[in-house]
C-alpha cells in the first residue's frame, strides 16, 4: 500500500469548553487564541510536524466552522504534502445519514476507523486539542516500541489537590501500569494521565469495536477502553513527561498559561527555532509604540498601536490602546480596542472587543473578568471583578 504510514495522529478537538464561558460560546476550545498570535490547536499540530507525523486527523464537533477554516489543508504546519495532510473529520464524515455526535473520546476514534485504515498504521497517537505544551511524539512512540506495549499513556505529577480532574495511574518499577482510575474523588496518587496516548492500532481497533456495541459503555478511553485493556492484562505503560504542560480548560488556567509567557518564559520557549510552534497568521506591520506609552514586563504582537501604559500583560495582534489608558495583568486578544483613559486590570478581553474612553474593567486582586468577542463597553462603563460580558453584548 503506497500510502501506508507507521504512525497516524488523531487530535480530539470537538470539545465545547463550557468552563471557558463566553470565549467558547461560538467556537470549540482548541480554537481559542493564546500567546499573542496562536490558537491552542497550534500546539498539537506543531508537535506532530516536529515529530515527523504527517497524517493528522482533527476530530471536530462543537461549533466546527472556525476550527475547520483555521486548519484548512494544514499548510501553516507543513502538513499539506502529497503523502500526508491535516484532515478535519466531523462525526458525519464516515457515518452517512446515520451519523451521530461523537459519544466519547473512544467513539470519536471508532467513527473514524476507515480513515485510519486507509494508512494501515502500526501505531496511532491520540491527542487532546486543548493543551499547551511541546512534546516529541516520536520519543513516546519509541518508548512504546521498546516495551512492546499495547498502549502507552503520557503521565506527569500534578498537585494532589488537582488530581481529581485527571485519570490517575499506578505503575510498577518498569513503568507498567498496574492501576488506573478516571477522575477519582479521592485520588490515590498524583501521577496523572495527560490525555496523550500511543496505541498499537490492530490491538486497540478491536477494543474500539467491542466498546461500540457495549450498551453500558460511555465510549471513553479513560472510563472504558483503558480499564478494559488493563483488566485483560494487556501491556500498558506510562511514559513520564518532563516539561511544560498546561490543560487550559478554564478562564483561570488560560490566563495563567498566558502569564507564564511573561513570568516563566524559559519553561515554554516560543522563540526556539529547533521546535517551532507554527500558526496561521496575517502579515501585519511591526507594533507602533507611541512616545507617551510605557511598557513593563509585557508582550506586544505585530500590528498593535500603543499610546497607553502596559504592565504585565499580553497584547495580541492588531490591538489598539489609547493615550493614558492602563492595561495591567491582562490578556487582550486580536483586534481589541481600548480607548483613551480606560483602565483594564486582571481581565481576558476577546477579539474585537471595544472598551470606550474612561471605562473601567476589572479590579486589583479581584477575580478575572472576561469580555466576549465583539463586545462593546460604552465610555465610562464598568465591568467588575469576576463578571463576564457575552459576545456582541453592550455594557452602558
Amino acid at each position: 500500500m503506497n500510502n501506508r504510514k507507521e504512525c497516524v495522529a488523531m487530535i480530539l478537538a470537538g470539545g465545547q469548553g463550557s468552563r471557558l464561558g463566553v470565549l467558547t460560546r461560538y467556537r470549540a476550545k482548541p480554537a481559542v487564541p493564546y500567546g499573542g498570535k496562536y490558537r491552542i490547536i497550534d500546539f498539537p499540530l506543531s508537535n506532530c510536524t516536529n515529530s515527523g507525523i504527517d497524517v493528522v486527523g482533527v476530530l471536530t464537533q462543537y461549533e466546527p466552522f472556525v476550527l475547520n477554516s483555521y486548519i484548512g489543508n494544514g499548510a501553516p504546519w507543513d502538513l499539506n504534502t502529497n503523502n500526508g495532510g491535516a484532515y478535519a473529520l466531523s462525526p458525519s464524515t464516515h457515518m452517512g445519514d446515520e451519523g451521530n455526535w461523537y459519544l466519547g473520546t473512544a467513539d470519536a476514534i471508532y467513527q473514524n476507523i476507515r480513515f485510519i485504515d486507509r494508512y494501515a498504521p502500526e501505531f496511532i497517537v491520540v491527542l487532546s486539542g486543548d493543551h499547551i505544551y511541546k512534546m516529541d511524539y516520536s520519543d513516546m512512540v519509541g518508548f512504546h516500541k521498546e516495551n512492546e506495549a499495547d498502549a502507552t499513556i503520557a503521565v506527569m505529577p500534578v498537585p494532589i489537590e488537582e488530581a481529581s480532574r485527571f485519570g490517575i495511574l499506578a505503575t510498577d518499577d518498569c513503568n507498567r501500569v498496574t492501576d488506573f482510575v478516571e477522575k477519582p474523588a479521592n485520588p490515590p496518587s498524583n501521577l496523572a494521565s495527560m490525555g496523550i496516548y500511543v496505541f498499537s492500532w490492530e490491538k486497540v481497533r478491536q477494543y474500539l469495536q467491542d466498546d461500540a456495541v457495549n450498551e453500558n459503555s460511555s465510549h471513553d478511553f479513560g472510563k472504558d477502553v483503558i480499564p478494559a485493556m488493563l483488566s485483560a492484562d494487556e501491556r500498558l505503560f506510562a511514559y513520564r513527561f518532563e516539561g511544560y504542560w498546561r490543560d487550559v480548560g478554564t478562564i483561570d488556567s488560560l490566563w495563567e498559561a498566558n502569564m507564564d509567557l511573561l513570568d516563566n518564559s524559559d519553561e515554554l520557549d516560543m522563540s526556539d527555532d529547533s521546535w517551532k510552534i507554527y500558526s496561521r497568521n496575517p502579515n501585519l506591520p511591526a507594533a507602533r509604540i507611541g512616545s507617551s506609552a510605557t511598557l513593563q514586563n509585557c508582550m506586544v504582537a505585530e500590528g498593535c498601536e500603543v499610546e497607553g501604559n502596559i504592565t504585565h500583560s499580553l497584547l495580541f495582534q492588531g490591538v489598539r490602546v489609547g493615550q493614558g489608558a492602563l492595561v495591567k495583568d491582562s490578556v487582550i486578544m486580536r483586534g481589541a480596542c481600548i480607548e483613551a483613559g480606560a483602565v483594564v486590570i486582571r481581565a481576558v478581553v476577546a477579539e474585537n472587543a471595544h472598551i470606550g474612553e474612561g471605562a473601567r474593567i476589572g479590579e486589583e486582586d479581584g477575580d478575572l473578568c472576561v469580555l466576549g468577542p465583539d463586545s462593546w463597553i460604552a465610555p465610562e462603563g464598568t465591568v467588575g471583578a469576576g463578571e463576564s460580558v457575552e459576545p456582541n453584548a453592550t455594557v452602558e
